[in-house]
């Protein structure tokens, strides 16, 4: 199980509290930056599905220790919910833009913070 704790690391972009889309701001032109931040964010998107599955399997064996099946089914649920918060928020984070041609890439850029942010918040509820 470390070993996916590590590919999980290595996935998560490092600068977490920088704007996604000024990250890739090198990129050029604001194609090139969409293309970037589209990459960003399905790495990130790959780095949660690890940081579930290692905090899944952690709500499983606390479950199969205690005798109870409480831990599993609320980090699921959790997760479903949070599934539904980042997608609310970052439509209203693509809104403010007023479908000007900036929108995509904050509403990846969305996705990218708070995708960080969960990957953080499912890695240390691990025990």
């Amino acid at each position: 199980m470390r070993y996916l704790f590590c590919a999980a690391l290595l996935l998560a972009p490092t600068a977490g509290t920088t704007d996604p889309s000024l990250e890739c701001s090198a990129a050029g032109s604001q194609v090139e930056i969409g293309i970037c931040v589209g990459a960003a964010a399905d790495q990130v998107e790959a780095a949660m599905a690890i940081a579930l599955e290692i905090a899944q399997g952690s709500a499983i064996e606390l479950d199969e220790v205690t005798g109870r099946k409480v831990a599993g089914p609320a980090l699921d649920a959790a997760q479903t919910a949070w599934a539904a918060y980042r997608t609310a928020q970052c439509d209203a984070v693509g809104a403010s833009f007023g479908g000007g041609s900036g929108t995509g890439i904050a509403i990846q850029s969305c996705f990218i913070t708070l995708g960080r942010a969960r990957i953080a918040e499912l890695m240390a509820s691990v025990q």
